[in-house]
């Protein structure tokens, strides 16, 4: 170890009442952005897998323009030879065929525009959280005929409950009329609104039935491993449709595409935390350039004396800077640790934040949540604090250069 940093380590605890405070602020500041940027993504996280577990999945096949228009005419004519790639892809945890039709559906006493989605019983309920949302009846069978799950809303909207029948009226493939008498045997409740005041599920062969479909489906809806996986098996689907020269029929759509308003929400939560990081960054850096700035005033003196006896300014500004850098160190190390602890403790427990029920729910979030700590939030933050802080002692360190040895000396 060099001289000098022998004696910064040294010289920062010469004040330990100073010093202490100094490293305090900055493991505070380190601390509070690693729980808060691993709270910010882990609050990302459960919404997105929400939203995906409830209705569109992490990834979604389809023909091309049906997610931009989506109609009854652009379908997927032979899902066998997807279902065949699907199951050779490394990723994928599940995964479930869909058809939807947009439809007028009646009730005895009310009519509404709706959504009819024709599903798989069996697979939907290893891709989606239908099955578990169930209020009231219970969860389609795979030998059920004629019957329907809808929302809560659109149950209280129609005035129709358990048993009671709804004629649907829509329009086939075809061009013909489609027409059908479905019962209802389920109402769920997902805790998203529009989802629940939108939609009517039934078999998907009865979907297919009545709507003149064939064989043929809209959505190969798929779910990942864990959302990390998302793009990976999006790039594997691709390269399959290449091979087969699927590509030029179909498409492979993420989340981030299907539910763009849930991507720009993030986007801008995520903007406006930022901004209250950087502004605690800030904050943090004059108490840290104050502090550095004092501690030289203070020490003028000694400056002064070194340079008389022969040592270089810059050599003395290397000293500060390293007493710095320790300081910077000690307080960032100490902030990612303690953070991590704490992040990791509230990982495994989950934060419970009374009064927000309600509010949550209408997003399909759970009342508790839960922070994810991973590489990114536990040192992005800390890394722009040390930057930062760099930055802050390095000026009340150049000012040691404009210093002359007499007057140095003479100064109290």
């Amino acid at each position: 170890m060099s001289i000098e940093l022998k004696m910064a380590w040294r010289n920062i605890w010469r004040n330990p009442r100073r010093t202490l405070l100094t490293i305090a602020a900055i493991a505070f500041s380190s601390l509070i952005l690693v729980f808060m940027l691993s709270f910010q993504l882990g609050c990302y996280e459960t919404m997105i897998n929400t939203s995906v577990k409830v209705s569109t999945g992490h990834l979604q096949i389809q023909a091309k323009g049906y997610l931009e228009d989506k109609k009854i005419n652009l379908v997927v004519k032979n899902p066998a030879p997807v279902a065949s790639i699907l199951d050779s892809v490394k990723g994928i945890s599940a995964y479930t065929f869909r058809a939807n039709a947009f439809c007028l559906a009646s009730s005895d006493k009310r009519t509404y525009g709706v959504v009819v989605t024709g599903i798989d019983p069996v697979k939907e309920a290893h891709v989606s959280t239908i099955s578990s949302i169930i209020r009231k009846g219970s969860y389609l069978k795979e030998e059920d005929e004629s019957s329907a799950l809808i929302g809560e809303h659109l149950s209280k909207n129609l005035k129709a409950g358990i048993g009671d029948e709804l004629t649907i009226l829509g329009q086939g493939r075809d061009g013909s009329i489609a027409a059908a008498v479905l019962t209802i045997k389920g109402i769920f409740d997902s805790g998203i609104d529009e989802f629940d005041r939108n939609v009517i599920m039934t078999g998907l062969n009865d979907f297919q039935d009545i709507f003149s479909m064939g064989n043929s489906i809209h959505e190969a809806v798929i779910t990942a491993n864990s959302l990390g996986d998302v793009s990976m098996v999006k790039q594997e689907i691709q390269n399959h449709f290449s091979e087969t020269q699927q590509n030029k029929t179909l498409v492979a759509a993420d989340w981030m595409e299907i539910m763009p308003g849930l991507l720009q929400g993030i986007q801008m939560d995520l903007v406006s935390g930022i901004i209250m990081y950087i502004i605690l960054v800030i904050v943090v850096a004059f108490s840290i350039f104050n502090t550095f700035l004092m501690a030289i005033f203070e020490r003028t003196r000694e400056f002064g004396v070194m340079m008389a006896i022969g040592t270089t300014p810059s050599r003395i500004t290397k000293l500060v800077l390293f007493e710095s850098l320790f300081m910077t160190l000690v307080g960032i190390l100490a902030g990612i640790v303690i953070g991590s602890l704490l992040t990791l403790y509230f990982q495994s427990k989950g934060i419970y934040i009374a009064g927000t029920e309600d509010i949550l729910k209408q997003y399909g979030i759970p009342d508790r949540l839960y922070p994810k700590l991973s590489l990114i939030s536990a040192t992005a933050g800390p890394l722009v604090v040390f930057l930062i802080t760099i930055v802050s002692s390095v000026f009340p360190a150049l000012k040691i250069k404009k210093l002359k040895p007499v007057d140095a000396m003479a100064s109290v």
